[in-house]
């Protein structure tokens, strides 16, 4: 299949392909004598591999990491379980900073209670150190 159609499978745009092609994340494609790239379904499987990594927001350079891993189906696990827990524990971090940010826009928005710029509470607080 050439890339308009692999991109429509797996839902992937063609230019965020070619750019997995640049990284390495993705094996360059065969081309045909008119210079077109072809694809085929373990390019499929494998864009879709590093689609739902992506989507649990995983770096590329640990996607990468995961892609390399699979080469020895005999190797252990480790890493992977490593890489796995790291990115729960930032994503943990992530939620408790955005827990944060929300009790401080609360605050905030229920600072001010005046209808005029000159009495705002909300961009006093701002200004302050």
């Amino acid at each position: 299949m050439q890339i308009k159609q692999l991109a429509q499978v797996t839902k992937v745009s063609a230019k965020t392909i070619r750019y997995y092609e640049d990284i390495g994340l993705l094996p360059e494609a065969k081309r045909g004598e008119n210079g077109y790239r072809y694809y085929q379904q373990t390019d499929v499987s494998s864009l879709n591999f590093i689609r739902r990594c992506k989507e649990l927001r995983m770096p590329l350079a640990d996607i990468k990491r995961l892609v390399a891993v699979q080469s020895d189906s005999n190797a252990p696990c480790a890493e992977v379980d490593a890489l796995i827990a790291q990115q729960l524990e930032q994503i943990r971090v992530a939620q408790y900073e955005l827990q944060q940010l929300e009790k401080n826009l609360q605050g905030l928005a229920d600072s001010c209670e005046h209808n005029q710029i000159k009495d705002c509470r909300i961009l006093n607080q701002l200004h302050a150190n």
